[in-house]
């Protein structure tokens, strides 16, 4: 039986929030764009935010695609630098409160085919990260979730009241 990786400690997420903020910050310059850069560790994870007081200079960066592929990025980025995996969370531009919203409103969609009749409903795959905020929304609304699949295939099933 192995052990179960231990949670990074505060000193290693500050490592490793300074080591995206400085990736993050060359990309802003390869763009020529502003952005204030925000690190913060919370919930075993450092997360970097990218916000600017004119808002569409980051609009073409602030897309969930475009946000999903940089934060991999990032997090190769501080991989290759510390050696260490990195569960990294990069928000630019408010896409993730953007992104909460979004799955709020499909979790309240599920539930209601669930009132409707339904005896499941299945979201759309998504990343680990959103599938823990539906996990939670749901629990929150008086529901059961699971995640099901693989890869990239992975997606969260609501089913009845719990």
């Amino acid at each position: 039986m192995t052990d179960a990786p231990s949670a990074p400690n505060l000193s290693s997420l500050e490592q490793e929030g300074e080591v995206a903020a400085d990736y993050i910050e060359e990309l802003l310059d390869v763009c020529d764009l502003d952005g204030d850069l925000v690190i913060d560790a919370r919930n075993g994870r450092a997360y970097v935010t990218v916000t600017s007081n004119q808002p569409s200079d980051l609009s073409g960066l602030s897309s969930a695609d475009v946000v999903a592929a940089l934060q991999d990025l990032t997090r190769i980025a501080v991989q290759n630098q510390t050696g260490e995996f990195s569960r990294l969370i990069l928000d630019i531009g408010g896409s993730r409160e953007e992104r909460a919203r979004s799955l709020e409103a499909l979790v309240d969609a599920a539930i209601a085919r669930l009132e409707g009749g339904a005896t499941a409903a299945a979201l759309p795959h998504m990343s680990s990260y959103e599938r823990k905020l539906v996990h939670d929304l749901v629990a929150e609304r008086g529901y059961t979730s699971e995640s099901q699949g693989e890869g990239r295939d992975r997606h969260t099933v609501i089913t009845g009241r719990a």
